[in-house]
């Protein structure tokens, strides 16, 4: 039977959440810990289309994309154009990012999924996207056909349920603002290692320093999360900071409550991204209290963010009983 792809509109909401539905019974089925569902999926899922197909003025660009085989919907992608953070350059304007929740259809003509992918693909380009995202879970059924289509595995988020109580250390402690200069300059260095593993992505902005400082003071403000650094004779050696999960990598279906992300993570015994130093000890320790700190405030599990080729840091999250959940692919448009 012949696929047809095409724009998502308010009719094709029943379908959708069907659809959706559906990719996120798998994906809890993945890892229970990780992706437990809300007490009612299918309504958090529709209420989530409808408001992101409504908005009269969205803080970014968004796009459902359905495929259909006759009269049935039989596939959907959810694409948007990624606000690129405030200390990267941007040099390639917003990338398209093609986000976890889309599906196909069991029983679906079989280049569904490859028709689905190309019809997002050109109208992220459409839209003006130069550099492609496509988001997949470990084992799921999309990253075959990323890497079929040319994407290749960019950052990698590792996962842990059930979350360790704090070991204190006295070379780890909370941050404070008179650490907000050695906080920049850990930064520096995190920003150099990530330009290197991916210098079309990760380009600094010229100005990184001074608004990586205007956050990091900001953040130091803010009562949801916690911030940390290893001091070692009055000099940091790294930072890790430990928040809520959002949205942003968790479709509608799943409960948030309990998850936490650490995203903003770095030791100078990692600064070598194929090999830790010293095995890692002192960054074993600065990430035990940011795991901690969630674990203290009620989480269950964390989302750690970690680059594809950072090999040290992935070493060290595995050793501390992480393992890959999602992978953000990457390619370049044309």
């Amino acid at each position: 039977m012949a696929i047809t792809t095409r724009p998502a509109d308010i009719s094709d909401l029943g379908a959708i959440a069907d659809l959706l539905l559906t990719d996120a019974k798998a994906r809890c089925a993945l890892d229970p810990g990780l992706w437990s569902l809300v007490r009612d999926p299918a309504t958090a899922i529709a209420s989530a289309v409808r408001a992101s197909m409504d908005a009269e003025a969205p803080p970014f660009r968004q796009q459902w994309l359905v495929a259909q085989a006759g009269q049935a919907i039989v596939g959907v992608t959810h694409s948007i154009l990624l606000p690129v953070p405030p200390i990267y350059a941007g040099a390639f304007g917003p990338p398209g990012l093609i986000m976890e929740d889309c599906h196909v259809a069991t029983g679906a003509p079989p280049e569904t999924r490859r028709r689905l992918l190309k019809a997002a693909e050109d109208d992220l380009v459409k839209a003006g996207a130069r550099v492609l995202l496509a988001s997949s879970v470990e084992g799921g059924e999309w990253a075959p056909e990323y890497a079929r289509q040319g994407f290749a595995p960019l950052t990698m988020y590792f996962a842990k349920a059930g979350l360790c109580q704090a070991r204190p250390r006295a070379d780890v402690r909370p941050a404070t603002p008179d650490d907000v200069p050695g906080l920049v300059a850990s930064s520096a260095i995190n920003r150099e290692i990530l330009e290197r593993l991916a210098p079309r992505f990760w380009q600094p902005h010229d100005a990184a320093d001074d608004r990586f400082a205007v956050w990091m003071r900001r953040s130091l403000t803010l009562t949801d999360r916690d911030m940390f650094v290893s001091d070692v004779g009055g000099k940091i050696q790294g930072y890790a900071i430990s928040q809520p999960a959002t949205r942003f990598h968790f479709p509608a279906a799943h409960d948030i409550s309990d998850v936490g992300v650490i995203d903003d993570f770095f030791h100078d015994q990692m600064r070598n991204p194929q090999s830790l130093e010293a095995e890692g000890s002192g960054a074993a320790a600065l990430f035990n209290a940011a795991e901690a700190a969630r674990d203290s405030r009620g989480d269950n599990a964390i989302l750690v963010v970690c680059p594809a080729a950072w090999t040290s840091k992935r070493t060290l999250l595995a050793q501390s009983g992480y393992s890959n959940a999602i992978t953000w692919f990457i390619k370049m448009a044309g």
